[in-house]
């Protein structure tokens, strides 16, 4: 199999359509005969992030490129940054608004979550200009 890109783009407070993205390419993994528990953590940690810019940003890319050692999903965004990369990997660490919080999301969990379920997390932020969180799954083969 040759590198396979896929691209989704996320908008800024549209809770509707967030969670679309991770469930498109945990349709596609699972087509490609990816182990389902790989599938699964994939979907997880790639929901967290979508949910992160929903709430967070002011709208972004995802870029997932999948290839038979791996599979890397980079979230791009243009927004605040994050002012404490350490304090936010803090689970329960939360600077979502109330309105946000009543929605049921914003439990401070994102980050932690991505980290506990991807194989590598890098997480790049410039305050005012936007973040991109970078997440490697290793497949069997790799």
């Amino acid at each position: 199999m040759d590198a396979l890109e896929l691209k989704y783009v996320v908008e800024r407070d549209n809770f509707a359509q967030a969670g679309e993205a991770s469930g498109a390419l945990k349709k596609t993994l699972k087509s490609l005969g990816f182990p389902p528990d790989l599938v699964r953590r994939v979907a997880i940690a790639m929901y967290e992030a979508e949910i992160n810019m929903v709430i967070h940003a002011y709208g972004g890319e995802i870029t997932a490129t999948v290839t038979p050692e791996k599979i890397q999903v980079v979230f791009a965004d243009v927004g605040p940054g994050i002012p404490d990369i350490e304090l936010a990997m803090t689970a329960g660490y939360s600077t979502a608004t109330a309105d946000v919080r009543d929605l049921g999301f914003g439990a401070g969990m994102g980050l932690p979550n991505m980290k506990k379920y991807a194989d590598d997390l890098d997480v790049q932020s410039t305050i005012g200009v936007g973040t991109t969180v970078t997440m490697t799954f290793l497949t069997q083969n790799g």
